[in-house]
């Protein structure tokens, strides 16, 4: 068996494995961010309900 052959079904499967978790930490990243952009702009139109004063009655 030629040693490129071997090497590439050696090789291919820690590359889709590679591929997956890349992919999932993409996923996971852009819903973080997303929440995150989410309270930022509830936060920006509604801070006296999320920022409460404790010092106000």
């Amino acid at each position: 068996m030629k040693p490129w052959i071997v090497a590439t079904l050696l090789f291919t499967p820690l590359l889709q494995a590679c591929t997956v978790l890349a992919i999932a930490d993409a996923a996971a990243s852009t819903v973080i961010y997303g929440a995150k952009t989410v309270v930022n702009v509830i936060d920006a139109v509604t801070p006296d309900i999320i920022n409460k004063d404790k010092d106000k009655d």
